[in-house]
């Protein structure tokens, strides 16, 4: 294993095991509930959208590692950042999940990279795709 593996793995358990912006927020948000049902990942996602900016956000879940640190990277990814770099974000690790190479200066994708190396077990690319997915919901939901 190289020295780059070992510091992702390390970087996707320090999410899971500490998650950022875990919780639930007021009702004066948006929410979306989404489930894997191949494994059982369950997450409710909570939006809070303010003139195309996204105030805030957080999540509850139950899943595996890769599914809860995935949530966890997002949500600090797109904590205060417009709806339209959040979109483009979660387009990127769409692709990047697909296993493209992604090269976007304009988004500093930050811990997420660490998620790369899931697009070769294809059984768990849709565990870090599930909060992705709620997060294009929400901002769907939040825009009418």
């Amino acid at each position: 294993m190289s020295s780059l593996d070992d510091l992702y793995r390390r970087v996707i358990m320090d999410h899971y095991q500490r998650p950022r912006n875990r919780g639930e927020m007021d009702q004066d948000s948006v929410t979306i509930n989404l489930n894997n049902p191949t494994c059982g990942d369950r997450i409710q996602l909570q939006l809070k959208v303010e003139d195309g900016i996204i105030k805030d956000v957080k999540f509850i879940g139950e899943g595996c590692s890769i599914s809860m640190s995935s949530a966890s990277m997002m949500t600090e990814a797109v904590k205060g950042g417009t709806v339209e770099d959040a979109l483009r974000m979660a387009d990127l690790f769409s692709r990047l999940m697909q296993g493209e190479e992604i090269d976007d200066e304009d988004l500093d994708i930050g811990d997420i990279e660490a998620l790369a190396g899931v697009s070769k077990f294809p059984a768990r690319i849709k565990c870090a795709t599930l909060a992705w997915k709620a997060l294009q919901q929400g901002v769907h939901d939040s825009a009418e």
